[in-house]
C-alpha cells in the first residue's frame, strides 16, 4: 500500500463514512455513533503518546474525566457557553496533565504506569468527594452547552457534525505533530532513548509537551462526553476507563496493520479502534448482558492477526 494511502486512506474513508452518517441512521445511531467519536478523540489523544512515544498511561481517563467535570461544574455555576467551558476544560486537563507528567516522566515502564494510574486515582477520589457537585451520585446537566448563546448542540444532527469536526481537526492536530520533527524525536527516544541523548536531544521536553497536548485533547473528549450524557460522575475518571482507551489504541492499531494500514501512533488507526470497540460493545450487549466474554477471545484474535501481518510485511 502506498505511502498516501496509508497516512491519509484509513482516516479519510472512516471520516467520510461517519459524515454520511445523518442519511440513513435514526437518532439512537447518531448518538451511538456520537459517543464513538468522542471517545476516538480520546483515543487519538492517548495514540500520540502512546503510540508516537511509548508511554503507557493508566489516567488518562481522569484527565478526560476533568473536562468532563469542567464543563459540568461551570454549567451548575451558571456558565453554559461552550466557547468558555470547553476552552477552561482543555485548559484544566492540559494542566493537570503538565503538572503530573513533570512527575511522572522522571519514571520508565512499569512505575510510569503505576505512578500515573496513582495520579487518576487521586483525581477520581477527588470528584467523589465534591460534595456540592453530587459526590459519588455525579452531577446531572440542566441541557447540553450553547453555542454563541444558541442552541445549536441540542439537535442530534448539528451535535454530529460538531463532534466530527473536532474529531478531525484532533486528528489533523496529532497527525501532523508526528510527522514533523518534534513526532520523530518521540518515535526515535521510543525506539532508542540512548542514541538520541547521543545526538544531544533530551526526550523529556518532548514527551512532556505531548502529554500536556494529549491531556487538553482527552479534556475536549470529555467535556463533549458530558454534553453527550448530560451528566457526570467519578465514573468518568476511573481507571476501568484508562483500560478501556488503551484497549481501543491497541486494538486499532492492531485492526490497522491487519489491513495494511499502518498501526500504533497513527490518528486512523485509533479511530478505527475506538469505532470498532463502542460498536462492538453495542452489538454485543444486545445479545448477552456477558458479552466481555465473547469481546475478549475476539479481541485476542484481533490481536493475533494483526501481529501476523505485521511480521509478514516486515519479511
Amino acid at each position: 500500500m502506498t505511502r498516501f494511502a496509508q497516512t491519509l486512506g484509513l482516516p479519510l474513508v472512516l471520516f467520510l463514512l461517519l459524515a454520511a452518517a445523518p442519511l440513513w441512521a435514526d437518532t439512537f445511531t447518531l448518538s451511538l455513533l456520537a459517543r464513538a467519536m468522542i471517545f476516538a478523540l480520546a483515543a487519538i489523544s492517548l495514540d500520540l503518546i502512546l503510540g508516537g512515544a511509548g508511554l503507557v498511561s493508566f489516567g488518562h481517563a481522569a484527565l478526560m474525566g476533568i473536562g468532563a467535570y469542567g464543563v459540568g461544574i461551570l454549567m451548575a455555576e451558571g456558565v453554559s457557553e461552550a466557547l468558555i467551558a470547553f476552552p477552561v476544560a482543555m485548559a484544566a486537563a492540559g494542566l493537570f496533565a503538565l503538572a503530573t507528567g513533570a512527575l511522572s516522566l522522571k519514571t520508565r515502564g512499569v512505575y510510569f504506569i503505576m505512578i500515573t494510574l496513582a495520579f487518576g486515582q487521586m483525581a477520581f477520589f477527588v470528584a467523589q468527594s465534591l460534595s456540592a457537585y453530587g459526590g459519588d451520585d455525579g452531577l446531572s446537566l440542566a441541557a447540553r452547552s450553547l453555542v454563541a448563546g444558541e442552541r445549536w448542540l441540542r439537535g442530534p444532527l448539528a451535535f454530529h457534525y460538531t463532534v466530527l469536526g473536532l474529531l478531525a481537526a484532533g486528528a489533523l492536530l496529532c497527525g501532523a505533530l508526528l510527522a514533523a520533527p518534534f513526532g520523530r524525536v518521540l518515535r526515535a527516544a521510543k525506539d532508542n532513548e540512548r542514541r538520541v541523548r547521543a545526538l544531544g536531544l533530551d526526550p523529556y521536553p518532548y514527551r512532556l509537551v505531548a502529554y500536556g497536548i494529549a491531556g487538553a485533547l482527552a479534556g475536549l473528549s470529555g467535556a463533549l462526553f458530558a454534553n453527550l450524557t448530560e451528566f457526570v460522575s467519578p465514573a468518568f475518571l476511573s481507571w476501568h476507563r484508562s483500560g478501556e482507551l488503551i484497549v481501543m489504541v491497541v486494538a486499532g492499531g492492531m485492526a490497522a496493520a491487519a489491513l495494511k494500514a499502518g498501526g500504533l501512533g497513527r490518528p486512523g488507526s485509533a479511530l478505527l479502534g475506538a469505532l470498532l470497540v463502542v460498536l462492538l460493545e453495542e452489538a454485543l450487549s444486545d445479545l448477552t448482558e456477558h458479552w466481555r466474554i465473547v469481546f475478549g477471545p475476539l479481541l485476542v484474535l484481533l490481536v493475533l492477526a494483526g501481529g501476523k501481518r505485521a511480521r509478514g510485511g516486515r519479511t
